[in-house]
């Protein structure tokens, strides 16, 4: 099966579970993996033949700068199924969430959680 990376998408969000996350936000970092069957539009280069991206990343950047969540978790999976929901052509989704700042005393690297989601 074919796969589409589309790494880096940023956004400001206020998913966390300390009180300050929810209040003053922070910066996420999303990849995803889409699997998909490109070989049509390989010969066609026609977008309409394939997942046009764009509407990938907007889902990711909307879903973290309006959802409000307490667990990363409860975001990455929001994102997940979120995109399998929208992308038809999806057989497979595969998410990493990252937080570059960690509020954690201490600490200066970063906290990432990766999901992979199939079609049922």
């Amino acid at each position: 099966m074919d796969c589409i990376h589309v790494t880096g998408i940023r956004a400001y969000g206020y998913t966390g579970y300390l009180p300050e996350e929810q209040v003053l936000g922070q910066w996420f970092e999303v990849d995803v993996k889409l699997w998909l069957d490109v070989s049509t539009a390989g010969k066609t280069d026609a977008i309409e033949d394939t997942l046009d991206y764009r509407s990938v990343i907007n889902l990711v950047k909307h879903l973290i700068t309006t959802s409000k969540f307490a667990l990363i978790e409860k975001l990455i999976a929001t994102i997940a199924d979120s995109i399998l929901a929208k992308c038809d052509r999806l057989t497979q989704v595969q998410v990493i969430l990252t937080k570059p700042a960690a509020p954690i005393p201490d600490f200066g690297g970063k906290i990432s959680l990766e999901i992979t989601r199939s079609r049922v």
